[in-house]
């Protein structure tokens, strides 16, 4: 027979999972490359005897285990077509042709809000943040790099960006997802995030510009016309490239989903790379003599491994360089781990657990929304996805907001703004893995400046506890008898 666990005894797998994460970050200098995926393992195998202990046999625990993964499964099929994509949108020269186009038109002092705006437009039209991220978004970092901004930072106004459309867009799967969790339809939920995120999104704006008005851009303008030169002396910089990402685009907003999408995608890129650039597959390939084997092996290389284009610039061949669906093994091996310790954990009760006190002080409206927002930070450190980050935070609240007379849009909104919102803030949880993965920049590095994903969940607790826009049951009932 199953028994609940003890607080310590739920608490102490997270324990010596935060101790050795702790310790990865002081002894390894990329914990991505399997130091974290052993801990996550680790601390999984000492949730697993609490498990036995407490009642659950192997099959029951593996079963949950297996049904985890299975749920993080479309995260992992995207992530092998992002990194296919990035390969050959590289050789075809359409993120070179963006870094070189984007250098021409784009501020250095307005760089970093010009890159959270273009971000939400995209992502807005996607609904996707991964594939914003993964293709507008490189573009981005490199043109940052190349005036001269950290990239943390460039990160950061990225990830912003990109999060505000995942957070708003009707064609987001968390965006559908939070309203079916708390109970309330699409577009009302949509309306009331405005609320706390029209101002997350100002403050996350006002920041970014008063970052880009301090920093020195001396030597720039050289840096960009080397950037420049060197690209266009390896590439063909044709803006018909730029046919490429609109016509992706157009298939994302025709609500084709991902994977077809980005696949089709990632065969365009390997089109325009044949038509456009010749010198490119040949290098790649190793062959000069037949041109429809050269053509077959730089694609095949580029989606699948890595690719190093040399320019006369040392600085410009960090910029193109990738790594293909190899490049995300490291990812993947993360998310599997990470949906390993999250499946034993929820097997024999552990989270739920931890997270019953919670539910029991939660008095007020404030403290009921500063606990969603607490578990659902606690589900993405934890069970380390976002989706799972929102569904069982939203079962377990949804009772608890009716008692309280709240409509489930507050729900549905503090399930948004932090379930969704912090994801990209845990280096491994499946959205922190992958954008740091996709961007080459440490999620400890970039966390600091995605001020938006940091604000959004503070303002819905700051509205919560100050009465702002809290919409109770009582006054829908009053306006319908008016």
């Amino acid at each position: 027979m199953k028994r609940e666990a003890s607080l310590p005894g739920a608490l102490l797998p997270i324990i010596i999972l935060i101790a050795l994460l702790t310790l990865n970050v002081f002894l390894f200098e990329d914990t991505l490359a399997g130091s974290n995926q052993i801990a996550l393992l680790l601390a999984a195998s000492v949730a697993g005897i609490i498990a036995h202990r407490l009642g659950l046999n192997w099959s029951n625990i593996k079963e949950k285990i297996v049904s985890t993964i299975g749920s993080a499964m479309p995260s992992i099929l995207i992530l092998l077509l992002i990194g296919s994509l990035a390969g050959t949108w590289m050789i075809s020269g359409v993120v070179p042709a963006m870094i070189y186009y984007g250098l021409d038109i784009i501020n250095p002092k307005l760089f970093l809000i010009t890159a959270v705006v273009v971000g939400a437009i995209v992502s807005v039209a996607t609904g996707s943040s991964w594939s914003t991220i993964a293709t507008i978004g490189v573009a981005l970092l490199g043109i940052g790099k190349a005036i001269g901004i950290n990239e943390a930072v460039v990160a950061g106004a990225i990830i912003s960006g990109a999060y505000f459309g995942d957070k708003m867009s009707p064609l987001s799967d968390t965006t559908n997802l939070a309203p079916a969790m708390a109970g309330t339809d699409l577009f009302t939920h949509i309306r009331y995030m405005a609320f706390t995120t029209v101002p997350s999104i100002t403050l996350t704006l006002i920041i970014f510009l008063i970052i880009g008005f301090r920093y020195d851009f001396s030597g720039a303008v050289v840096d960009v016309e080397s950037v420049q030169n060197s690209i266009e002396g390896t590439f063909n910089t044709n803006p018909l490239l730029f046919l490429v990402p609109v016509l992706l685009l157009i298939i994302i907003i025709m609500k084709v989903p991902p994977l077809p999408a980005l696949f089709a995608g990632t065969l365009l890129g390997a089109i325009f790379a044949v038509i456009f650039q010749p010198e490119i597959i040949k290098d790649v390939a190793g062959v000069a003599d037949n041109y429809a084997k050269a053509s077959y092996i730089s694609v095949m290389q580029s989606m699948f491994g890595d690719v190093s284009l040399t320019t006369s610039d040392p600085k410009v061949n960090e910029l193109l360089s990738t790594s293909g669906m190899r490049g995300m093994l490291d990812t993947i091996w993360l998310i599997l781990s990470a949906m390993v310790f999250g499946g034993i954990m929820e097997s024999a009760g552990l989270l739920k657990r931890i997270t019953q006190p919670i539910v029991k002080y939660a008095k007020s409206t404030g403290s009921l929304v500063a606990s969603t927002v607490g578990t659902c930070l606690f589900f993405n450190v934890t069970a380390s996805d976002q989706y799972i980050a929102i569904v069982v935070p939203g079962r377990m609240y949804r009772k608890n907001y009716e008692e309280k007379g709240l409509k489930p849009e507050v729900l549905s909104r503090t399930l948004e703004d932090s379930g969704t919102m912090t994801s990209v803030l845990i280096p491994w949880n499946t959205c922190g893995a992958t954008q740091s993965r996709v961007l080459g920049v440490d999620t400890w590095a970039y966390a600091p400046y995605a001020f938006f994903n940091i604000i959004s969940p503070l303002m819905t607790i700051l509205f919560a506890y100050l009465n702002i826009k809290i919409r109770k049951i009582s006054e829908g009932k009053n306006k319908a008898k008016a």
